[in-house]
């Protein structure tokens, strides 16, 4: 079914790392639109390099293309307009500003006044959110600064959301309920996502489809189904 969808992203060639340090070798991949695509990968396989890549936080060479749009060379205030929003590995919101300042800074691109009632829709998602509307950011749970750094970024509008290890630090249990939502986020709203994550299990649960990155190369891709039962997958990923 995928291969009849929009193409959201579609990079090809992707080289990138830190100065003289290259991390990501050379691959290509897709993301079609209202796909959940995972990236798997031991710790240092590239797979916070490739989101950075593509959202331009690294120098990076090949060829990035949104919605058939090359953005290799954008900016990330310029790509973030284009339509990708990046939730960073360790959530990064702003602690000082209440939560919903914090959303009300998700949407400084957006030029409607529709801002309230999204705000509103999210805190329908996000509950505790609401409850926590006037506090301060910084004095959340790490699963409620998870929380708001996702509704943050969804206050964009995006067309493309890159999650970063989202699971990291978190309690099971807060881990399940968030993945949870991921899943009703993108069939209630069809909401292309591209997740980074160690937790195989519970993303593939999730996903489309998935890659696997070792030391900055693609070694397995694949429907989520065919990479949950593949027995490599298992044993590198899921402790079986």
């Amino acid at each position: 079914m995928s291969e009849q969808r929009t193409e959201v992203l579609d990079v090809s060639h992707l080289e990138g790392g830190y100065g003289p340090i290259q991390v990501l070798h050379g691959f290509d991949f897709h993301v079609a639109e209202g796909e959940v695509v995972v990236i798997l990968g031991a710790n240092g396989a590239g797979k916070t390099t490739t989101l950075r890549a593509v959202s331009g936080m690294i120098q990076r060479t090949g060829t990035i293309k949104l919605r058939g749009e090359d953005i290799s060379k954008a900016t990330p205030p310029e790509i973030v307009r284009k339509g990708v929003a990046h939730v960073p590995q360790g959530r990064g919101t702003l602690p000082e500003l209440s939560v919903e300042d914090n959303l009300r800074v998700g949407a400084y691109i957006r030029h409607d006044d529709e801002v309230d009632d999204d705000m509103d829709q999210w805190f329908d998602v996000y509950p505790v959110l609401r409850e926590r509307r006037n506090q301060r950011a910084g004095s959340l749970s790490g699963g409620e600064q998870q929380m708001l750094a996702v509704a943050r970024a969804l206050m964009s509008r995006p067309s493309l959301l890159l999650l970063d290890e989202p699971s990291l630090g978190l309690a099971p249990i807060i881990v399940q309920d968030l993945f949870d939502r991921f899943s009703h986020i993108n069939k209630d709203t069809g909401t292309t996502m591209l997740i980074v994550e160690q937790n195989a299990q519970l993303a593939l649960g999730i996903a489309d489809r998935g890659y696997v990155l070792e030391s900055g190369h693609i070694q397995i891709e694949g429907p989520a189904d065919d990479l949950i039962h593949d027995d490599a997958i298992r044993k590198a990923y899921l402790g079986v």
